[in-house]
């Protein structure tokens, strides 16, 4: 079966933001995901550019995403334009956070 985008986003919501206490994907920091001949490679941000926790974030993605069966290689672009705003997260994130 092979590996897809939706198993990719599948594990990424395993991996919470630990300061904000919600997965990466609802929060809008995952940009996008490519996947091609089981290489995963993932466009993302983080919450701030001067997160302590940018390498443990980062190395959760990475073991997130190798677990899933047929991920050969994941290649994890960390950008920081567009800067993230909580505007970026879904709508169930701004509600618990007070936003809407």
């Amino acid at each position: 079966m092979g590996v897809s985008k939706e198993k990719v986003y599948e594990a990424l919501r395993n991996v919470l933001d630990p300061e904000i206490g919600f997965n990466i994907v609802d929060l809008g920091l995952v940009y996008d995901v490519e996947v091609k001949n089981g290489k995963v490679k993932i466009k993302m941000t983080l919450s701030s550019p001067s997160c302590p926790l940018s390498g443990t974030i980062l190395s959760w993605v990475e073991s997130a995403v190798r677990n899933i069966e047929g991920v050969e290689d994941v290649d994890i672009q960390l950008v920081w334009e567009p800067q993230w705003s909580i505007e970026m997260a879904a709508d169930e994130v701004k509600r618990a956070l007070g936003m809407i």
